[in-house]
């Protein structure tokens, strides 16, 4: 079965700039560290923000444990337990179609400020939530607040993750992916990690009392990370990429886009889809070890175990970086998700064992290997194969569909997993079904990568865009629209001036 149409090339591009009777300029070791560190930020200061999706996500998972132990069956038993937790997916999911539309039509770095802004707002004021009278008032505002950072979050997706695999075009061959992943995907899991951790600092300095002092800090510590990438990203360009090939200023060929990408950008949307929605159902095994620990135990010893859960995230995206430049991301997202699955089905198999309140142990380190594994995959990779299976002028959409494709496959899986937990009656079966389900999911999700998705190599967007330009150029558009500026017209070039913006010529356009 072969899917794709084509392999996206990944050849080397002959060395540029020396010639018959020239000397290549051998650049000194401090040339070296001051492009390379002039290269690394705009990717970093585009890509970090995901660090704020992670920790933010991850923190309300202790402020919901906190809160039902301060107020009991009055939060527990009431609509907000749910919605405080779950309403941020649907913020994240309208940030993300939102702010893929912006991220193309208007402006990358103004999107990514835009969403900074955001995130910083409304985790203030998530933190200060305040209601006079009953403390379900005080829920709902909590709840409204958390679908207004899901926004947040949800922009930081097309309009910093396009922007980040489109500034590691600078950097050096051979490393690209590594350093994306590592300023996207790792940034959340670092997040993971950090929003686990801080609630149980404070709680430690709180000593496990003031409920209300621990959720609230916990929370507005997440105003820290985006108030200082604010400040980072103040300095930030439009990436060159985006420059060249934008259609901020020309008339987007949907028709074309459609006939072009419509089967790509399905399966990358499905692949994410199947990875979101299994990887809720993962969450069981999470919650067994953990309720073998939290009965009757302090918030330190509930935050502690969850930080040491959350760090099993960490091999696996710093260990995929390097491997998804070694394999190529689809092999690395195939190889990750066939290894996860396996593992499930050992879990799943031998779960009424490893269930056990003495095998805790066992348990934690087997389900550490498994999340490592999902995360040196899919975790690692579905974000970069989004990021460059498209062209430059239409990537914040195609981008932005796939994520929120993506979240609405992680909320579908909360709801369906019960069924077929429900399905497995009393007993083991009622946690093996769905393991036996997303095992077999991965198994898809292997297949797809693997016969449906083109070859992802370094130079992957620049040939995507002269492929793309060629499709379009067949089916009569003018492909000179590519990248105009303000106050540029198709006139004006040919020309080669630009109203009111002095003389352009076309061999300037062109560079």
């Amino acid at each position: 079965m072969v899917c794709s149409k084509e392999n996206v090339s990944s050849a080397p591009t002959p060395s540029e700039g020396v010639g018959d009777g020239q000397i290549a300029a051998i650049d000194s070791p401090l040339e070296t560290a001051q492009s390379f560190r002039a290269a690394i930020m705009p990717v970093m200061a585009c890509g970090a923000g995901l660090f704020s999706d992670g920790y933010i996500n991850n923190v309300i998972g202790s402020v919901g444990t906190v809160l039902s132990a301060q107020y009991g069956a009055v939060y527990s038993d009431s609509v907000a337990a749910n919605n405080v937790s779950s309403i941020a997916f649907a913020g994240t999911v309208v940030g993300q179609l939102l702010f893929g539309w912006l991220a193309d039509h208007w402006s990358r770095t103004n999107s990514l400020m835009i969403s900074t802004v955001i995130l910083i707002v409304f985790t203030a004021l998530a933190a200060g939530s305040y209601y006079h009278g009953e403390a379900a008032g005080m829920f709902s505002m909590l709840t409204a607040w958390r679908f207004f950072v899901g926004i947040g979050i949800g922009g930081e997706y097309p309009a910093g993750s396009v922007g980040c695999a489109e500034s590691t075009g600078e950097l050096k061959r051979g490393q690209r992916n590594t350093w994306f992943i590592l300023f996207t995907n790792s940034m959340i899991d670092w997040g993971f990690v950090f929003g686990a951790f801080v609630p149980y600092v404070v709680a430690a300095a709180c000593r496990d009392k003031h409920g209300s002092t621990i959720w609230r800090t916990s929370l507005g510590i997440g105003v820290v990370f985006p108030l200082v990438l604010f400040v980072l990203r103040l300095r930030l360009k439009e990436p060159e990429e985006f420059q060249r090939n934008s259609m901020k200023y020309a008339k987007t060929p949907y028709k074309l886009v459609w006939r072009f990408y419509a089967w790509r950008l399905f399966v990358v949307s499905f692949i994410w889809f199947l990875y979101d929605f299994s990887s809720y159902s993962f969450g069981i095994y999470s919650s067994t070890i953990l309720s073998n620990i939290y009965t009757d135990a302090p918030f330190t010893t509930v935050f502690g175990w969850n930080t040491v859960i959350n760090l099993f995230y960490i091999p696996g995206t710093m260990l995929g970086a390097p491997f998804s430049d070694l394999v190529g991301p689809r092999y690395a997202l195939a190889i990750g998700v066939t290894a996860q699955a396996i593992v499930g089905f050992i879990m799943a198999g031998d779960y009424a064992n490893l269930s056990q309140p003495h095998m805790v142990g066992a348990f934690a380190t087997v389900y550490g290997i498994f999340l490592t594994l999902g995360e040196l995959g899919p975790g690692d990779n579905i974000g970069l194969i989004a990021a460059k299976t498209c062209a430059t002028g239409i990537r914040g959409q195609y981008y932005g569909i796939a994520a929120a494709i993506g979240k609405i496959g992680a909320f579908v899986g909360t709801w369906v997993f019960p069924y077929i937990e429900k399905a497995g009656g009393d007993g083991a079966k009622s946690a093996q079904y769905p393991f036996y389900v997303s095992s077999s999911l991965c198994i898809l999700s292997a297949i797809l990568a693997i016969f449906c998705l083109p070859h992802i190599g370094q130079d992957t967007i620049t040939h995507e865009d002269a492929r793309f330009r060629e499709f379009l150029e067949q089916n009569g558009y003018d492909t000179r629209q590519l990248g105009l500026r303000k106050g540029e017209t198709l006139g004006s070039l040919e020309q080669g001036t630009t109203s009111g913006s002095g003389d352009v010529s076309n061999q300037e356009k062109k560079a």
